[in-house]
């Protein structure tokens, strides 16, 4: 019997795929609200089909955003520019149906002191990191978030000829070996001009992006790919797909390589622990792995509507973990206050230099092209005085 690869794939998309364009418009909103009021509630969705624009959901603010000017700007920025593509910033049609964030929401997560803020909403959080890329990312989604990544960068740059905004990667990685990780499979999808030839268009992908991403990682070189396996992608963006916000919520944190409790992060202010709460996992999770606690390891935190503490904090190690669970969780409590307030409070979430447009491409998490207050590794040493 032939033996079986042990095989592991991630995807993600870049700024031009329709639900990246949703994500996208509702962060950068939220932006506009908090700049101008940081204590604005927002939970803001947005829908996208061909030139049309649906603006809904909650938002208590003395912002009152331009929405038909933001939605301009991020469509611009994006590359959606001209007619041909459906979608076109100069013609975009813009509808908002957005009314005002529940009271009885409000009264539980209005309070006078970060100690005392509850959570606004209940729910289950997770945060992860492995020791097996220097970012404690999964190798997987931080390939196929860097596949992508540089073939925008190209575009935009004018070096990547024909290509359209619209464009989706994903790798496998095979773990047969432990001792000799491989790339098995890299495919990618890029919309392109019409009438273009395509074959050359393959080559250019697969020589100047996939073989510069692949070797920048220091791996091998010969790995199966993919490109455009259809044939054909003129037609992308929201003109060849419709798009929503929240929809990439596995893009968006390990490529499938953790848990996710299903709530989304874009367009929602922090006091939602859909966001707040998994960045707070995630930094929890990095530290750990970082001062050697595992080599692999997911954070859980749960919470109530209106309640400050956790209802739950739950770990998971893969059996790497070097010391007892119960030793880990001690060290959580002790050095790590997951009430939403102060999460807000110590990451700086609501400042107004705070871009949450910045996060809704490539990742919320282990961006190295971000500083991010989540990502860094502040507690390593506290956390090996305590193992001590």
């Amino acid at each position: 019997m032939k033996e079986r690869k042990i095989l592991f794939t991630s995807e993600s998309v870049s700024e031009g795929h329709p639900d990246k364009v949703c994500d996208q418009i509702s962060d950068a909103i939220l932006d506009a609200c908090l700049k101008e009021d940081p204590k604005s509630h927002v939970a803001c969705e947005v829908f996208a089909t061909n030139n049309d624009i649906i603006i809904a959901g909650e938002i208590t603010s003395k912002c009152k955003p331009d929405y038909k000017a933001i939605v301009k700007d991020v469509l611009k920025n994006i590359g959606y520019d001209r007619e041909e593509l459906g979608t076109d910033y100069h013609t975009v049609n813009v509808l908002v149906k957005v009314k005002e964030q529940s009271p009885d929401i409000n009264q539980g997560v209005d309070k006078k002191s970060p100690e005392e803020q509850g959570a606004g909403d209940q729910g289950i959080m997770f945060g992860y990191a492995t020791n097996e890329t220097k970012g404690y990312m999964p190798l997987a989604i931080s390939m196929a978030h860097k596949l992508v990544r540089e073939a925008t960068a190209q575009r935009k740059s004018g070096k990547f000829l024909h290509a359209r905004p619209d464009m989706k990667s994903q790798v496998t990685i095979d773990y047969s070996d432990p001792k000799h990780i491989r790339v098995d499979t890299v495919l990618m999808s890029v919309q392109h001009d019409d009438g273009i030839d395509l074959e050359e268009f393959k080559r250019y992908i697969h020589q100047n992006i996939m073989q510069k991403v692949v070797k920048s990682f220091g791996l091998n070189s010969d790995f199966k790919y993919l490109i455009n396996p259809t044939g054909r992608f003129v037609i992308g963006g929201p003109a060849g797909d419709t798009g929503l916000t929240g929809r990439k919520i596995i893009v968006d944190t390990y490529g499938g390589t953790a848990e996710h409790g299903g709530g989304a992060f874009s367009g929602k202010d922090p006091s939602k622990v859909d966001r707040s709460a998994a960045y707070m996992a995630r930094y929890i999770a990095k530290n750990l792995v970082a001062a050697g606690v595992a080599d692999r390891l997911q954070v859980q935190l749960a919470y109530a509507i209106g309640v400050a503490e956790p209802i739950s904090i739950g770990i998971k190690t893969y059996h790497t973990a070097k010391y007892a669970d119960d030793k880990i969780l001690d060290i959580i409590y002790r050095l790590f206050d997951c009430r939403p307030g102060m999460i807000i409070k110590n990451f700086s979430l609501t400042k107004p230099s705070f871009k949450y447009q910045d996060l809704s491409n490539y990742g919320h998490l282990g961006r190295p092209d971000l500083d991010l207050p989540w990502e860094k590794l502040d507690k390593v040493e506290e956390i090996k005085k305590l193992l001590n």
